[in-house]
Order: C-alpha cells, then structure tokens, then sequence
C-alpha cells in the first residue's frame, strides 16, 4: 500500500513525525507532501494567485509552498504521478478538529481533495489539554490509530466519503473506548475578537475562542472529547440537505 501523508500544521510539525510512524506500521511505501509553513484554518482553499513551489527535502519527502488542498494536488499529480496513493492520511493536527472545525481545517481538507481525487483518506487530529495547547498526549493517536485506520480500510471506505478521527486527551490506556459520532455544533457566541494596537496607536485584532461550559449533545464528537473517547466521524462530500431539497422541489415545480 503506498501511502500518501500531509498535513495544515507545516513540514516540520511534530504531528507530521507522529502520523509518519503510524503510516509506516501501515506500509514501508510512505511519502511525505506538506506545507512549507503552519496552514491551520485555511480550509479546502487552493493557490490560485500565487505559483507552487515544490522543494524535496529527502527521499519521498517534500514541502510546498502552498495549502494543503495544494500538497495533495501536487502529489497526486506530480509527485507520485506514476504511482497514485493508495490512501491519504492528514496529520496528526495539533488539537481537535470538532464540530465547526470541520469546515475550517485544513488537515480535514487535505484529506477531502484526496476523496475528491477518489482516494481514500482519513483525517487524524490529537485533542490537547484544555488551556494548555503545549500540552498533548501525541502518544494516544500513535497508539490507537494504526488498529482503527487498519479496521477501516477492512471494512471499506465508501466513495464520496472521508473519515474524521479525532483522539482525546488522555494516555492511550486512559481511553474510555471508540464512538462512531456525528458532528457537533458550538455555541458560536464563543467566538470573539480581542481588540489590540500596534505601536502607532493603530487598530488590529485577533479572533479568539472560549471555552464552552454547556454540556455537549449525545453521540456527538464534542461529547466523545469530553468523555476521553475516541471518536470517528464519516464526513460526506456532498453537502446537499436532502430534506430541503425535496421540499423546494415540489415549491418551485
């Protein structure tokens, strides 16, 4: 199996050597494509504006100057354009990407463009502790995700589909168990802007978050975090809402 590995966290993240021993439990055929710098929050965008520079740091390992929806493309492409990946792994991102990270996170991107490319792909991030994100259990998602990526790939990944894995923070012997989950949803009053200002008396901001308090819903990936589970959420390519679409039909028809 020849693997394909990246990441939004950069070439030289720490996550990316961790994901790197889990794809080699997995295959001695591994290639590393991945940003040349920190990525995180921008999503499934390409570089449309700006050209992708490719530098090989060793054998089968490279950075790009772009996204990691670019890292992807320029492997399967190019890179390994004579032997396409049999599957794409993304990370391991530092921290979570729950709920509404979804739909900002570049590691779930990545690994969106490779079922795009009809690859299949899974998404793998690593919650840190609260308050603390210097503080991560790496160890969790080098334990248990070969075992569960294996497991998948058994079973069948279907077309159109990614997975999302997501492992808390705890030692992987503090892991309460496996949640199959759906998506969560924050309270997005917990998004705020922290006003500043530079050294002209200029005015600039940064986004910021706090923590939520509320109780996370059943059966959802905020709800697997909370209770030191790992939890696995199939993500579908298609983001039409079915329900609505029938019922717009039959107005407009």
């Amino acid at each position: 199996m020849r693997i394909l590995v990246t990441n939004d966290d950069g070439i030289h993240a720490e996550g990316l050597e961790v994901l790197e021993r889990i794809a080699r439990q997995l295959s001695d055929d591994v290639w590393i494509v991945a940003p040349e710098t920190d990525q995180s929050g921008v999503a499934h965008s390409l570089s449309l504006s700006n050209p992708l520079r490719l530098r090989q740091i060793s054998e089968k390992r490279f950075a790009v100057a772009g996204t990691p929806t670019d890292c992807v493309i320029m492997a399967v492409r190019s890179v390994m354009a004579e032997a396409r990946p049999d599957l794409v792994l993304s990370g391991v991102n530092r921290g979570s990407n729950v709920a509404e990270d979804v739909t900002y996170s570049g590691t779930i991107a990545a690994a969106m463009e490779g079922t795009l490319l009809g690859i299949p792909s899974i998404a793998i991030s690593q919650a840190y502790m609260p308050g603390d994100r210097n503080v991560i259990r790496w160890d969790c998602a080098e334990s248990h995700a070969p075992g569960i990526i294996r497991r998948l790939l058994e079973e069948g990944i279907p077309e159109g589909v990614l997975f999302n894995l997501n492992f808390p923070h705890a030692g992987p012997d503090e892991v309460k168990g496996v949640s199959v989950t759906v998506q969560g949803r924050r309270d997005q009053e917990l998004v705020k802007l922290e006003p500043r200002r530079d050294g002209r008396g200029n005015p600039y901001y940064w986004i910021a978050f706090q923590r939520s308090r509320k109780e996370p819903a059943n059966g959802t990936d905020l709800r697997a975090m909370a209770e030191s589970r790992i939890s696995i959420t199939p993500l579908e390519l298609d983001l039409t809402h079915e329900p609505t679409l029938t019922r717009f039909a039959q107005l407009f028809a």
